[in-house]
Formats: structure tokens, C-alpha cells, sequence
């Protein structure tokens, strides 16, 4: 084989191999407050508390990092009931912290395993242990066509140093009103 012919073929895989790229997924990124949408579920990020400590003494939980404690909105626009997958935090660079499976000391906690029914919404809070940084909720997952992110920025207003999270009224307890 001459040089020349062993030049061309090189250059025509190299050409090949640039122009198959992997296939990119499709990203929908909204501010917080905003109605997310994806599939028939509309995700809007109410509140979100960071706290050093969930609990009262003796035995609060502490966080490896902080908790950040995300008040949720979710409804869903279709006619039959839809699953409400996990979620995680993603940093800047790109690190996940995924929800916490653990929601003692949380109010209103929305749990693991959930689902909404039909033209019906639920409100509630999840949990994650993760440093102070600005974060995106990502409310989609791998086996997903597209990446869905709440944009959450950080705001030390928000941080509790105590253990105390705001009261929640609880509909079960609360008395009714006329």
C-alpha cells in the first residue's frame, strides 16, 4: 500500500468518526416557581429550607452536609394515575445528590414510593443531604427522552441553623374553617 493510499484511507475513517456523535438529550431547564412539564406531570418547586439538624433533642438527625428540604407541587394533567419518580440535586459541576429515603422528622414528607392520581395534585416536601452550593432539581431520570431541572438558587435565608422547620398545618388536625 503507498503512502498516499494509506493517507487517504486514514483521513476517510477520521472523517467518518466525526460524524457519528452519541445522541444528545434533549434539556428543558425552568426557574423555581415555574411549572415544570414533563410527560402529563407539572412539577413546581414551592419552597426549599436548608437546616444543619432535622429533630428535636436527644437525637436529632444531622446531615453529612446540610438538608435541604424542598417543598413540591405536583399534578398531573393525564386520565390515569401517573408515578412520581425519585429526584435529585445536581450542582454546577455536575454532581448528583439523590433524594433521601428517609423522611423522619419531615412534615408532610412525600415518601418513596408515590403516585398522583388523575387531574389531582400533590404537595409536599423531600429531603437531600448536600453541601451549600446552587443546585438544580432534576425531576427526570436516565430511562427518561429528556432532562427536566428546576433551577434552585442558593439562598442563606433559607438556611436554618436550628432544627426547627417552619410549622406546617396539618390537614388532618388542623380545625376546619367556616
Amino acid at each position: 500500500m503507498t503512502l498516499l493510499k494509506a493517507f487517504s484511507l486514514l483521513s476517510l475513517i477520521l472523517a467518518l468518526a466525526g460524524c457519528s456523535t452519541a445522541p444528545t438529550r434533549a434539556v428543558k431547564t425552568y426557574q423555581s416557581g415555574e411549572k415544570a412539564e414533563h410527560a402529563k406531570l407539572i412539577y413546581s418547586v414551592v419552597d426549599a429550607q436548608i437546616f444543619t439538624r432535622l429533630g428535636e433533642e436527644p437525637g436529632p438527625r444531622i446531615p453529612q452536609n446540610r438538608f435541604y428540604v424542598v417543598q413540591i407541587s405536583i399534578s398531573n394533567s393525564g386520565n390515569k394515575n401517573a408515578p412520581i419518580g425519585p429526584m435529585t440535586l445536581v450542582d454546577d459541576s455536575g454532581k448528583m445528590y439523590p433524594e433521601l429515603a428517609d423522611g423522619t422528622n419531615i412534615p408532610r414528607w412525600l415518601g418513596v414510593v408515590r403516585t398522583v392520581d388523575p387531574a389531582q395534585t400533590e404537595t409536599g416536601y423531600i429531603v437531600f443531604d448536600a453541601p451549600s452550593a446552587h443546585y438544580k432539581l432534576r425531576v427526570t431520570d436516565e430511562t427518561d427522552e429528556e432532562d427536566v431541572f428546576v433551577d434552585m438558587p442558593l439562598n442563606f435565608l433559607h438556611e436554618q441553623m436550628n432544627h426547627s422547620m417552619a410549622t406546617v398545618p396539618d390537614e388532618r388536625t388542623a380545625p376546619n374553617k367556616r
